[in-house]
C-alpha cells in the first residue's frame, strides 16, 4: 500500500508541476513536437527507400546470352555452373523462340520485323537473379569468362548509381532520428533540472521529514513522462493523417510507377506506435539524466 501510495502521489505532483511550471513545459513540448515530426518524417522516408530498393533489387536481373553454336549439352553445363554459384539466387532459361513470341507482343513493328525475316536472330539466354543487388557487378563478370556465353548484361552504372543513392539516404535518416532524439532528451533534461532548481526548498522538506529517494525521484521521472505523451500527440495526428492524404495526392507512387509507396495501413499506426514509444523513453530519459545529475540523492 506504501508503494501505491507513493506512485499516485508522484503522479499528482508531476501533473502540478507541469501546471506550475507551464511556459518550461510548454517549451520541453514545442521542442518534443517538432522533434518527433521530423523523426516522422525521417522514418517514412527510410521505410519507404528500404522498400523501393527491396522492389528494385527483385526486379534488377543479369540476362546472359548463350553463343549460337551451343548445343543443349552445353547449356546443361552453364545451368550446372549457375546452380555452383553462392550469390545466385535463381535463374530462368528462355530460348530464342521464347524471346521472339515476348517480343512480338510487344510491338506491331516488332511483330511485322520478325515475321518477315526467315530465321530468327535472336540468342538464347538465362535470366538471373542474385541474393545482393551489390554482387550484381561481380557476377555478371564471373558469367562472362564461361565457355558459350556470348555476353551478360544487367544495366551496369545505371544500377551503381540508384543503389548507392538509396544507400545514402538510408543511412543518414538514420543518423538524423538518432541525434533528433538525442536533442529532444538534452531539452527536457534542462526543462526538468530547472524544475528542480524551482523546487529546491521542496525537495529539502522532503529530505528532513525522512522521505526516500524514490519518493523525491519518481515526480520528475513521471513529469519527463507525461512531458514526452503530449509531445507525441500532435505528431502522431500529423504523421497519420498526413501521410494518407500524400498517398492519396500522389496516387500511391512517386515520379513513376515503379516508386511505389507503402500503404498507409497499418503502416501509419506502427509509426505512431514508434513516436509514442520515443515520446515517452526520450521524455523519462531526459528526466532521469536531469535527476541523476542534478539532484544530489
Amino acid at each position: 500500500m506504501r508503494a501505491l501510495r507513493i506512485l499516485i502521489r508522484s503522479i499528482r505532483d508531476s501533473f502540478k508541476s507541469v501546471g506550475r511550471n507551464f511556459s518550461l513545459s510548454m517549451a520541453a513540448i514545442t521542442c518534443s513536437t517538432i522533434t518527433l515530426i521530423l523523426v516522422a518524417i525521417s522514418i517514412i522516408l527510410s521505410y519507404n527507400v528500404r522498400e523501393i530498393t527491396n522492389t528494385l533489387e527483385k526486379e534488377l536481373t543479369i540476362v546472359a546470352y548463350v553463343k549460337k553454336e551451343a548445343t543443349e549439352e552445353n547449356v546443361e553445363e552453364l545451368k550446372k555452373e549457375l546452380n555452383s554459384m553462392s550469390e545466385v539466387e535463381n535463374f530462368n532459361f528462355k530460348s530464342k523462340e521464347e524471346w521472339k513470341a515476348e517480343m512480338k507482343n510487344e510491338s506491331e513493328t516488332l511483330n511485322a520485323t520478325l515475321d518477315y525475316l526467315e530465321t530468327n536472330p535472336l540468342l538464347d539466354s538465362f535470366v538471373i537473379t542474385v541474393k545482393d543487388v551489390k554482387d550484381l557487378k561481380t557476377t555478371t563478370e564471373r558469367i562472362r569468362k564461361y565457355d558459350f556465353v556470348s555476353s551478360a548484361e544487367y544495366g551496369e552504372g545505371m544500377v551503381e548509381n540508384i543503389v548507392g543513392a538509396f544507400d545514402i539516404v538510408s543511412k543518414g535518416t538514420i543518423v538524423i532520428v538518432i541525434a533528433l532524439i538525442l536533442v529532444t532528451a538534452f531539452l527536457i533534461s534542462n526543462t526538468i533540472k530547472l524544475t528542480i532548481f524551482s523546487r529546491k526548498n521542496e525537495i529539502e522538506i522532503m529530505r528532513l521529514v525522512g522521505a526516500s529517494n524514490i519518493a523525491i525521484k519518481l515526480p520528475f521521472i513521471f513529469e519527463g513522462f507525461i512531458l514526452g505523451v503530449i509531445g507525441s500527440i500532435l505528431p502522431i495526428i500529423a504523421t497519420i493523417y498526413g501521410y494518407i492524404i500524400f498517398y492519396d495526392k500522389m496516387g500511391g507512387h512517386v515520379f513513376s510507377n515503379i516508386i511505389v509507396l507503402v500503404k498507409p495501413f497499418n503502416f501509419v499506426f506502427y509509426i505512431a506506435l514508434i513516436l509514442l514509444t520515443v515520446g515517452c523513453l526520450v521524455g523519462m530519459f531526459g528526466s532521469y539524466r536531469a535527476v541523476r545529475k542534478y539532484l544530489k540523492i
